[in-house]
């Protein structure tokens, strides 16, 4: 009988990385490629899938009133949140998936980054309603990666975890799973990532 293996997705990491190459919002059957790329690795030949485990939040919903011209955004309306949720809902009906949801707050208002960067390059001036973005917060998920990581190093369910990922706060969870005895494989999808993510793993796909 063949040891184990679970592949551990980081959801918005991937979604990023696909989006990228991909140049439009990520599909199941794209998710899936990756996943079957990663599975097809010679380094895994010898285990058996556990499972994959997706990670990600529940997109925004809410209506928020702008602070200067007191224009309404309605969250759930926006093309963004049919398109995650709808991501999320079909991934969790695939063969031997589980989806693991964090949370997601909304505070407010914040400055957008196009904002930020004109009012550096040209100096003070009078803020417009078009400057402000919704302040939405993803909480969670790297959380219940790590946990996952405890667990199945603990009760013994994989011998081998597989994290796509390009976030080093996953370091501490990777370090307990070694010192546990479960061998960690990264793959972080071409991503510039920091020296010690790599450093605390045994194999980089």
């Amino acid at each position: 009988m063949k040891a184990n293996f679970a592949i551990l997705v980081d959801g918005g990491f991937i979604r990023v990385k696909l989006k990228q190459r991909n140049k439009h919002f990520p599909t199941v059957d794209e998710i899936k490629a990756e996943i079957d790329r990663i599975k097809a690795n010679p380094a895994l030949a010898d285990y058996a899938l556990l499972r994959v485990y997706y990670y990600d939040a529940p997109p925004a919903s809410g209506v928020l009133t702008n602070p200067v011209d007191s224009s309404t955004v309605d969250l759930a309306a926006n093309p963004n949140f049919a398109a995650n949720l709808g991501l999320q809902q079909k991934l969790e009906m695939q063969p031997d998936f589980a989806l693991r949801s964090g949370e997601t707050s909304v505070h407010g208002w914040a400055l957008g980054d196009a904002a930020l960067r004109n009012i550096v390059e040209k100096g003070p001036r009078v803020l417009e309603a078009k400057d402000f973005v919704p302040n939405i917060e993803q909480k969670g998920v790297d959380l219940r990666i790590g946990l996952d990581i405890a667990r199945l190093a603990l009760r013994g369910l994989a011998q081998v975890v597989v994290v796509v990922t390009g976030d080093s706060d996953m370091v501490p969870a990777f370090k307990f799973a070694r010192r546990e005895g479960i061998r960690v494989y990264l793959d972080h999808m071409g991503h510039a990532v920091k020296r010690d993510l790599k450093a605390h793993v045994d194999l980089v796909l």
